[in-house]
């Protein structure tokens, strides 16, 4: 969530951000509308307040006084005051609320350095990581793939659950947990804490995390909602610290975890219908950071080549890309998504994304720290906080399966996982 207070102190540069994410003008001046009704609500209050304060106390001196007659008129007009306070702080709160409810729905606004664009053919380039390998022959896709070899099996599971599952079996449900092992490995060797969160989290975890109310719809839920199925890790690890004062000396806070995420895919009708890339269900290992402001953009880099740091031992062709200001997530404020490179569909395809939050997540949940040169009264400040796919298991097998297959339909094993998997090929 953005700085109420910004749309009054530098309002130029908030619209101007606003503009670049392609939100409404005249939604960008209702929110400096209502940040400044706000302020002219409270500023109403304090003054109300103030001359409550000085009518007592001019009252207790007629008491003292004796003056009975000024005491009568003196009471009236006390009790007028508290009427119009009762009525002014009702606006107030109302005013609060409105712009509340209205700054959920705002997205964070992009750094400098994110470039301008409507959709992901305007994102940049940064850098291209290993060639694709020349093939001697047509390369399958995976979910041809998969089935020849009998290790992915997506007819039982449309029998069982419908479409966009599938069921992994030998050897592919070896592999899938041999990739998430060696992720978590390898996370650990780069300083995150592994944790093991709650696949169920309450609604307002959703919120603290920037997917609600944006992504209403798209998740899994209980009856009721008083659950939500994670759509990825990030939301119980960015909350694991809601509501908390950190430490400056304790950060950077680095978690990874392994978990399924669940995901309608409302947004995706039609696209993706075939395969593991896009499923109601999938496999991730993330990583999430907690550091100050003045660091984040390092951290930003350094969590990044974590990320890429899997896909370099996997021996995977990628490119990172720099996500233009129409491709970029709701919460961050400046993204870059590695990109795997697919032969059996002749494209890079996503396979994670890192992403500098800033504050906005923070404010949202309340996630704070103590300045260590302030000392234990100083004020305390938003942490920033950043997260990434290191990476999604279902469209690393995918690259692992196609990047790895050999003419007579077995495939290669990664060195990297060949003591994770216990077999350097998986053949039928």
């Amino acid at each position: 969530m953005l700085d109420h207070r910004a749309f009054l102190t530098n309002p130029e540069h908030v619209l101007a951000g606003l503009k670049r994410r392609g939100i409404d003008a005249a939604l960008a001046q209702q929110l400096v509308g209502l940040a400044d009704r706000r302020r002219l609500a409270i500023q109403k209050v304090e003054g109300l307040r103030r001359d409550l304060n000085e009518q007592s106390a001019a009252l207790q001196q007629k008491a003292k006084a004796g003056d009975t007659g000024g005491l009568e008129a003196a009471r009236g007009k006390l009790k007028a005051q508290k009427t119009e306070i009762k009525e002014s702080e009702d606006a107030q709160t109302s005013a609060e609320d409105a712009l509340a409810e209205l700054m959920l729905r705002v997205p964070n606004l992009p750094q400098d350095t994110v470039p301008d664009g409507a959709d992901a053919v305007n994102n940049r380039v940064e850098r291209v990581v290993g060639e694709p390998r020349h093939f001697d022959f047509a390369p399958k896709a995976h979910w041809d793939l998969g089935e020849s070899l009998g290790i992915i099996d997506f007819e039982r599971a449309a029998k069982i659950s419908g479409a966009r599952f599938a069921v992994m079996r030998g050897l592919g449900a070896r592999l899938e947990r041999a990739l998430f092992t060696f992720m978590l490995d390898l996370a650990r060797e780069h300083g995150y804490t592994e944790i093991m969160p709650p696949i169920l989290v309450r609604p307002e975890a959703m919120v603290g995390a920037g997917q609600y109310p944006k992504f209403e719809g798209e998740s899994f839920e209980t009856q009721g909602r008083e659950f939500v199925l994670i759509p990825t890790s990030e939301v119980p690890l960015v909350n694991l610290h809601r509501d908390e004062i950190l430490d400056e000396e304790a950060l950077p806070v680095r978690y990874t975890a392994y978990s399924p995420c669940f995901r309608r895919e409302a947004g995706a009708a039609g696209k993706d219908t075939r395969g593991l890339i896009r499923q109601h269900q999938f496999n991730k290992v993330e990583l999430v950071s907690f550091t100050t402001p003045e660091a984040s953009n390092d951290e930003h880099e350094r969590l990044t080549g974590n990320a890429e740091e899997v896909l370099r031992r996997l021996e995977l062709p990628y490119r990172v890309m720099t996500l233009c200001t129409g491709d970029l997530g709701f919460a961050s404020t400046k993204t870059y998504d590695l990109e795997v490179w697919l032969p059996g569909q002749n494209t890079y395809r996503e396979i994670s994304s890192c992403s500098n939050c800033g504050d906005f997540q923070a404010r949202r949940a309340q996630i704070r720290y103590r300045p260590k040169d302030e000392g234990k009264k100083g004020k305390a400040r938003l942490v920033h906080t950043l997260n990434g796919s290191a990476l999604a298991i279902g469209r690393t097998l995918v690259a692992v399966l196609e990047n790895g297959q050999q003419a007579d339909g077995s495939v290669r094993v990664p060195k990297a996982l060949v003591p994770y998997l216990g077999t350097d090929v998986i053949t039928k």
